[in-house]
């Protein structure tokens, strides 16, 4: 592989200029298992970057790998062209976010949500390397589903160079969250208002077999172990 940064075992990352809120500061967190724990629970980031002096965002499937995200996407799509291996790489700003719960206040102003986040700041490069690029692609199908690239056909030649990957360093990286619930004002108490949270959590539903598949092509361990 050309990307063979050695793992970091630090507890924490290092804060920065851009990782430290200016709101909420006590709802920050530089904790490495803490921001691992919501970039592996989650599906889509939200790619952003600056294209013609405008900022872009672009929702799209990633995996993290040790220290390093890999982002999926086509060879004709603006940021993974613009993030050659060249210097100096495409500056972006990477986020994941999942909602826990809706928080109902007894006022309208402090209505919330419970949630947990990361931001990562950094440089994107194309992965060009034959090698790392697959083993980023399996990364990227088993962070859908695990167990899945062994159960599948790999990607070919013609599909392995339509398929691009960037790879972003985990290292200007913190989390954010809140729980708990509502901060309503002391003279809102005795209002005649429900106040609590609604949780919200993802279900995975059962599984819908392709109208073409074999009959003899049993559903697999890994999908039934997710119900």
């Amino acid at each position: 592989m050309s990307h063979t940064a050695e793992p970091d075992t630090a507890p924490a990352y290092e804060p920065t200029g851009r990782t430290v809120p200016t709101r909420g500061r006590d709802r920050a967190s530089y904790d490495r298992e803490l921001v691992h724990s919501i970039l592996d629970s989650g599906y889509v980031c939200h790619l952003g970057f600056v294209r013609d002096g405008a900022p872009v965002v672009l929702p799209t499937l990633y995996a993290r790998v040790g220290e390093t995200l890999y982002v999926h996407g086509s060879t004709g799509s603006r940021p993974l062209r613009m993030a050659g291996q060249e210097d100096p790489g495409l500056d972006v700003c990477l986020t994941v976010t999942h909602i826990d719960g809706l928080v109902l206040a007894r006022s309208a102003f402090h209505h919330s949500v419970n949630y947990r986040s990361a931001v990562i700041h950094g440089t994107a490069y194309q992965v060009t390397d034959e090698d790392e690029k697959r083993m980023a692609l399996d990364a990227l199908v088993d962070h859908v589903v695990a167990g899945r690239s062994a159960d599948s056909r790999p990607a070919n030649a013609k599909e392995l160079a339509a398929t691009a990957v960037i790879r972003v360093d985990l290292a200007e990286v913190s989390a954010k969250s809140r729980a708990g619930g509502p901060n309503d004002e002391p003279e809102d108490m005795a209002l005649p208002h429900w106040a609590g949270v609604l949780p919200v959590a993802p279900v995975y539903g059962a599984p819908v077999p392709s109208a073409d598949l074999a009959e003899s092509v049993a559903l697999p361990d890994y999908l039934t172990a997710l119900g």
